[in-house]
């Protein structure tokens, strides 16, 4: 059994986007797929848990929330986290 734990504690004011994220999970990797607070905990076995293919749902996840712009998908050995893009700005 394989666990993989998405940080997202950074998707601050988006409502009730954890749940969105969560049900994105399920749907996409057929594993159990639960929350704790802002993490969201996948676990099961096979080709839909490995790290790369949630990074990739993660990201999925993100553009059709339109918010590639302003997150951004960081892996780490055991967790996923999704943190918010530096935008410089040039004046």
């Amino acid at each position: 059994m394989v666990e993989m734990k998405v940080n997202a504690s950074e998707l601050k004011g988006e409502g009730k986007i954890i749940d969105k994220l969560s049900d994105f999970l399920k749907e996409k990797t057929g594993g159990d797929v639960r929350t704790e607070g802002k993490n969201v905990i996948v676990t099961g076995e096979g080709e839909a848990l490995s790290k790369k293919y949630v990074r990739i749902t993660v990201k999925k996840f993100l553009h059709k929330q339109e918010l590639t712009e302003t997150f951004k998908v960081i892996g780490d050995e055991e967790t996923l986290k999704i943190k918010e893009r530096k935008i410089s700005e040039e004046d």
